[in-house]
């Protein structure tokens, strides 16, 4: 009976320590950095990524801008569509009717 509880143990601890072999394979297979037991990146370390979350913060950064301004300008068109002093349409009527009565 010790025997096969020894076994079991032995055969568990092989279990575990090959799953945590292929956890790490697949994740440096899949360029995921290895990380320590506190969570803590080790090789290979990923400068790439960190280059790339840098690059694209800043372009959302200028995104963000950019569709801010686009919507202050909507705005403005908003506001002058819906004006009840925009005619524009009667307007030029008004021009071309005078333009045929010279």
């Amino acid at each position: 009976m010790e025997f096969l509880s020894e076994t079991a143990i032995i055969v568990g601890v092989a279990i575990m320590t090959g799953g945590w072999i292929v956890n790490s394979w697949m994740r440096m297979k899949m360029g995921y950095p290895l990380e320590n037991s506190w969570g803590k990146a080790i090789y290979p370390k990923n400068d790439q990524a960190v280059e790339r979350v840098k690059l694209l913060t800043q372009e959302n950064a200028e995104l963000r801008a950019e569709l801010g301004s686009m919507k202050d300008r909507m705005a403005n068109v908003e506001r002058i569509v819906t004006d009840s002093g925009y005619h524009l349409t009667s307007e030029i009527e008004q021009l071309r009717d005078k333009r045929e009565a010279n």
